[in-house]
Formats: structure tokens, C-alpha cells, sequence
């Protein structure tokens, strides 16, 4: 249990638990709702890695062998509740997801291409500066790369995946969710 301050002249408290926050991870994941599918043309053209098996073949030779410039598709879903903590200075999470990766054929049959367990540690700072509310969010710890055993499937490099991962998070995924959620104007 935490005090709350007095409060002497008009001003907003917004107070979030770990409970509250636990019980919503709880029920939207209990729902099915931390699912998300991603596919080859969902990515901006920039981006540096397309989600194609000639651009994969950097990590997985023998899918380009297999499949020669063939699109692919990637299935997101939470392996566990993702666990949030709540500490005086920021709001920590832990996110344990699964991907699976697809080729899709010419005929849109997706053939199983590979799983991935990917765990990462995130934290969100909250921030107000003058009349402006704003954040930032920054990725502490490893990122973690597992490859999880399906028989017959190629041989994927997790180590050189798990930099490229990291390195994208960093250049797109960061500065994206800091641009999403800071600044906006306090009234």
C-alpha cells in the first residue's frame, strides 16, 4: 500500500498497481488477443529485412534453397502472460512471445519454415515536461533467442538473427514506441 499526497491545489493523480496492470496482461492474453500476424507486405520497402526467403536465407540457407524467393509470413503470439512491475520511477515488463515463420507457396499454402521463443525485458518511463506529458521506452537486458526443435525444418543461425533483431529493435522499435507515446499536451 502507498500513500497518497494531499493534494492542496487542482492537479491529476493517476495511480496504477501491479495488480491492475498484471490483470490486464492476464485477461488480454487469456483472450487471445496478444496474437498478431505479420506478412511480407505489411513492412515498408526500407526496412532492413523483407520477409522473404531470399532475404532470410542470410540466417537459413536451405529455405532459399527450398523455396527460391518466396514470400513468408510470421505468427506472433504471447507464450505466457507478459508480467509488469510497477516501481516509483518506471514501469517494467517482461514479454515472452513465440514466432513462427511460414512460406507462403504461390497457391497461399504456408509451409512451417521455423519457431522461435523470443523474450524481452522492457521498460516505460514516464516523463512531464512543462504543460507537455511524454515517455520513453528502452529494452534492458538480452534479448533471447531460443530456436525450439520441429523435425524436418532447416537449420536456422539464431545467433546472427538475435543481432539483427536487436539491432532493428534499437533503430526502429524503440524510437517508434517513443515517438507513440510522448509528447502530448497536458491541459
Amino acid at each position: 500500500p502507498t500513500a497518497l499526497p494531499t493534494a492542496h491545489e487542482p492537479m491529476l493523480l493517476l495511480a496504477v498497481t501491479e495488480f491492475v496492470a498484471n490483470s490486464a496482461a492476464f485477461v488480454y492474453y487469456t483472450a487471445g488477443a496478444l496474437r498478431r500476424n505479420i506478412s511480407s507486405n505489411m513492412l515498408p520497402r526500407r526496412f532492413p529485412l523483407q520477409l522473404t526467403t531470399k532475404s532470410l536465407g542470410v540466417f537459413c540457407p536451405q529455405l532459399q534453397e527450398r523455396y527460391p524467393d518466396q514470400p513468408m509470413e510470421l505468427h506472433l503470439s504471447a507464450r505466457r502472460q507478459p508480467l509488469l512491475s510497477c516501481r516509483p520511477d518506471a514501469l517494467h515488463g517482461a514479454l515472452f512471445s513465440s514466432t513462427e515463420a511460414f512460406v507462403v507457396l504461390p497457391n497461399a499454402t504456408r509451409v512451417p519454415a521455423f519457431l522461435l521463443n523470443i523474450d524481452v525485458n522492457v521498460t516505460g518511463k514516464p516523463t512531464i515536461t512543462g504543460n507537455r506529458l511524454g515517455g520513453t521506452v528502452s529494452m534492458k537486458g538480452p534479448l533471447c533467442l531460443r530456436r525450439t526443435g520441429l523435425s524436418g525444418l532447416p537449420v536456422l543461425q539464431v545467433k546472427k538473427l538475435e543481432t539483427l533483431l536487436k539491432f532493428v529493435l534499437w533503430l526502429f522499435g524503440v524510437p517508434r514506441a517513443n515517438s507513440e507515446c510522448c509528447p502530448h499536451t497536458v491541459p
